[in-house]
C-alpha cells in the first residue's frame, strides 16, 4: 500500500521530509482513501451498467481518469480537519492522544464518504444522477427512512456487505505512525527550514486540491459534463463531491441572457382568459406511481404490462410523446399539481420557494366552488406531500392515517393501491361537486410489494418492477370499474399520468431523452374525448390543459402550454447533474450552467449528434429565456396572475 509514495522519492520535497513524518503519513493516508474512491467508482458502474452501455470503452476509460481529479478534490475538502491535524508540529502530532483523535476523524469522515458512494450503488438506477445533499432532507421527511431501511438494507444486503468491507479497510489499512526518532524534533536551523517548506508546501497542495486545480474557478459539478457526453458526468463525478457542493447551497441565481422583455417576447407564461363559457366539470388526476412509457405495450407496439391503461387509451386522448419534468416523486407531484418543473439540485418541497404563492389546479378550481382532495395510500407526512398539497389549495388530504386500516398496508410505503383506490372511489362519492381530486398510487414503488393473495397471479416479467405494475394497473381497473357505476363519473375529466420512470431493460429508455419517457392521457367519458397528439408534451402542461379544457376564464401563470391548443409551441424541459435538456419531437437540446451546449436526435431507439445545426439558434435561445424567467420567478415569488 505504500508503493503509491515511494514514487516521490529522488524529488526535492521527498528528501526534505522524514520517511515517518506526518507529512509522509498524511499522504499514505489520503492515498489509501483514494484507492477507495477508485474501487468505488468501478463498482457504481457494475451496478449500473445498462445505464453505460452505449458508451465507448475509451470514454468509459477516460472517464474513471478524468475522475481521479474530483475524487481528490472530495478528499481534500472532507479531510479537512485531518490535514490541519497533520501540520501540527511533529513532536506535537506525535503524542498518543493526537495519533489517537486523528484515527477516529479519519476514519468516521471518510466512512461517511464511502457511505455516499454506496448509497448510488442503487439509487442512480432511479434517479439517473448522482446524489446531492438534498438526499437527508428528503429523508427526514415523516417516517420514510424509518419505514423503508429495513426493506432497503434487505434488497440491496450486497451493498452493505461492500460497505462493511470498505470500512473495514479503512480500519485494517490505516498507516500508523512508527515514529520515534528524535531527529524529528530537532529545532537547529536547517530542520526547521525544512519543516517549514514542507508546511508550506502541504498548504499549497492542499489549496490546489481544494480547488480542483489551477484554473480560474473551483471545480463543480458541471464541469464534469466538459469531458464527455452528458451521460459521462455520473462516472466522473462521486457522491461525496456532488453532497458537498450542494450542501447549504441556495437553490437558484439571477441569470440573465437577455432583457426582460426579449424572454416574455421568446417564451411567455402568461394564459390568457377563455371567452368561453367556464364549464364545471369533476376534475380528476391520477399519479401513477414509476409508470414509465417502457412498460405499455399500447405506446411500444408489443406485449406490456398495463393493458387495462393500454385498453383506456384507445378511447381517450393520449399523448405519445409525453415526458416528466424530474426524477423523482417529490419532484413529479409539484410539476403535475403546479405546473413546476424541477430544475435545481433540491426539490422545490423542500426548499425555501415550496412556501411561495403559486398557481396550482386546486387552488385555480377551488376559486370557482370546487371542492378539492388529495389522495395518497403513503404514510401521511411522507415526503411533504401532504404539507405542500395544503399550501397549493387542496382542502382535503385523505393518506394511511385517513384510511385507518393497517390490515391493508404494505410494511413500507403505505396501503396497497387495491383497497385504497376503492376506498377513495367511496370517498368521492361522499364529495360534493364540482371536485378536483388528486390520486397518487404507490404499490409500483421500491420494494414493489403486492398483496400476498395475488402470488402467481401476475407474471414476474423480466424486471422487478413489472409484476406491481401489473398489480397497479390491475387496481386501477377496479377503480374504474367501481366509479364508473356512479353518477359523476360522466361529468368528470380524468387526467392519467406517471410521476416518473423507473427500472429500464430498452436502450431507447435509458438515454438522456427516454429517462424521463411517460405515459399521458385524457379521458371524458361524456364527452367521447379521442384521439392522439405527437407533439412534445410534459407534466408540466397538465395544469394549462385541464384549465384550458374547462375554459377557464381567468388569466393565470403557467410554465407548461394548453395541449388542447394547436398553436401553443411543443416541447419539454427536465434538469440532471447541472445541466438542462430541451425536447422538441426527436430533437434534443443539452446545456449545461456555462450556457455550452449539444444537440442530440432521437431516431428509433438510436441516438445520434445532428451534424446539421440549423435550429440549434433557437431552440437555444428558448431555454435561455425559459431559464432566466423561471429563476426570477420563483426568486422574487412571482408565480401567479394578480
Amino acid at each position: 500500500r505504500n508503493g503509491f509514495f515511494y514514487c516521490l522519492e529522488g524529488t526535492t520535497f521527498a528528501r526534505m521530509i522524514h520517511k515517518n513524518s506526518s507529512a509522509v503519513l498524511l499522504f499514505k493516508r489520503l492515498g489509501l482513501v483514494l484507492v477507495g474512491y477508485s474501487i468505488c467508482r468501478l463498482l457504481f458502474l457494475v451496478f449500473n451498467i445498462n445505464y453505460f452501455l452505449s458508451l465507448p470503452f475509451k470514454e468509459i476509460f477516460y472517464g474513471f481518469f478524468i475522475g481521479v481529479r474530483y475524487d481528490i478534490t472530495a478528499i481534500v475538502i472532507t479531510n479537512t480537519p485531518i490535514i490541519l491535524l497533520h501540520l501540527l508540529p511533529e513532536k506535537i502530532f506525535s503524542r498518543t492522544f493526537i495519533q489517537s483523535t486523528t484515527k477516529f476523524i479519519f476514519i468516521f469522515i471518510n466512512a461517511f464518504m464511502f457511505l455516499l458512494n454506496a448509497i448510488d450503488f442503487g439509487l442512480f438506477r432511479f434517479t439517473a444522477k448522482r446524489a446531492t445533499a438534498d438526499v437527508f432532507k428528503i429523508l427526514s421527511f415523516g417516517n420514510d427512512f424509518k419505514n423503508t431501511a429495513p426493506q432497503m438494507i434487505l434488497d440491496f444486503w450486497y451493498v452493505l456487505l461492500i460497505l462493511l468491507l470498505l470500512w473495514w479497510s479503512l480500519y485494517k489499512f490505516y498507516p500508523r505512525s512508527q515514529s520515534s526518532n528524535h531527529e524529528l524534533y530537532k529545532k537547529d536551523f536547517k530542520s526547521l527550514f525544512k519543516k517549514t517548506v514542507t508546511s508550506l508546501s502541504i498548504i499549497g497542495l492542499f489549496f490546489i486540491g481544494f480547488r480542483g486545480g489551477i484554473q480560474f474557478k473551483p471545480l463543480s459539478i458541471i464541469s464534469a459534463s466538459k469531458y464527455g457526453s452528458g451521460m459521462m458526468a455520473p462516472l466522473i463525478l462521486n457522491t461525496p463531491f456532488t453532497f458537498v457542493k450542494t450542501f447549504g447551497k441556495s437553490v437558484l441565481q439571477p441569470i440573465r441572457y437577455m432583457t426582460d422583455e426579449e424572454a416574455q417576447q421568446t417564451v411567455s407564461f402568461i394564459h390568457l382568459p377563455s371567452k368561453n363559457e367556464f364549464r364545471k366539470l369533476n376534475v380528476v388526476v391520477i399519479i401513477l406511481e414509476s409508470f414509465g412509457k417502457e412498460y405499455s405495450g399500447f405506446l411500444n407496439n408489443e406485449k406490456g404490462y398495463t393493458p387495462f391503461l393500454d385498453s383506456l387509451m384507445k378511447i381517450s386522448f393520449y399523448c405519445s410523446n409525453a415526458f416528466a419534468n424530474g426524477k423523482r416523486s417529490i419532484e413529479g407531484i409539484p410539476a403535475i399539481t403546479a405546473g413546476i418543473p424541477a430544475l435545481a439540485n433540491e426539490p422545490l418541497i423542500t426548499s425555501s420557494y415550496g412556501v411561495n404563492q403559486m398557481t396550482s389546479i386546486a387552488n385555480s378550481l377551488g376559486e370557482q366552488g370546487y371542492s378539492t382532495y388529495f389522495f395518497h395510500g403513503g404514510t401521511n407526512g411522507t415526503m411533504g406531500f401532504d404539507n405542500f398539497a395544503k399550501a397549493i389549495g387542496y382542502q382535503h388530504y385523505f393518506g394511511r392515517n385517513e384510511y385507518n386500516n393497517d390490515q391493508d398496508f404494505d410494511g413500507t410505503w403505505g396501503i396497497y393501491d387495491g383497497p385504497f383506490l376503492q376506498r377513495v372511489s367511496d370517498e368521492l362519492n361522499k364529495a360534493s361537486s364540482p371536485f378536483f381530486a388528486t390520486i397518487f398510487t404507490l404499490s409500483s414503488h421500491h420494494p414493489y410489494a403486492i398483496p400476498s393473495k395475488y402470488n402467481g397471479v401476475f407474471p414476474e416479467g423480466t424486471l422487478p418492477i413489472h409484476r406491481s405494475i401489473e398489480y397497479a394497473d390491475y387496481s386501477l381497473k377496479m377503480f374504474f370499474g367501481s366509479a364508473s357505476k356512479q353518477k359523476w363519473f360522466s361529468n368528470t375529466l380524468f387526467v392519467i399520468t406517471a410521476d416518473h420512470t423507473a427500472l429500464s431493460e430498452k436502450q431507447f429508455y435509458m438515454t438522456r431523452q427516454g429517462i424521463y419517457s411517460i405515459p399521458l392521457l385524457f379521458y371524458s367519458p361524456g364527452d367521447k374525448l379521442s384521439g392522439i397528439e405527437k407533439k412534445t408534451c410534459q407534466q408540466i402542461d397538465i395544469l394549462p390543459s385541464v384549465l384550458g379544457y374547462l375554459k377557464y376564464d381567468k388569466p393565470f401563470f403557467a410554465f407548461g402550454r394548453n395541449i388542447f391548443d394547436n398553436t401553443s409551441t411543443d416541447f419539454a424541459i427536465n434538469y440532471l447533474n447541472d445541466s438542462y435538456q430541451w425536447i422538441e419531437g426527436n430533437h434534443t437540446f443539452i446545456c449545461d450552467a456555462t450556457n455550452r451546449g449539444e444537440y442530440f436526435q432521437y431516431s428509433d431507439a438510436s441516438q445520434q449528434i445532428l451534424e446539421t445545426k440549423s435550429d440549434s439558434s433557437a431552440i437555444h435561445k428558448k431555454l435561455n429565456a425559459f431559464v432566466q424567467q423561471y429563476n426570477s420567478a420563483l426568486i422574487n415569488n412571482k408565480m401567479t396572475v394578480h
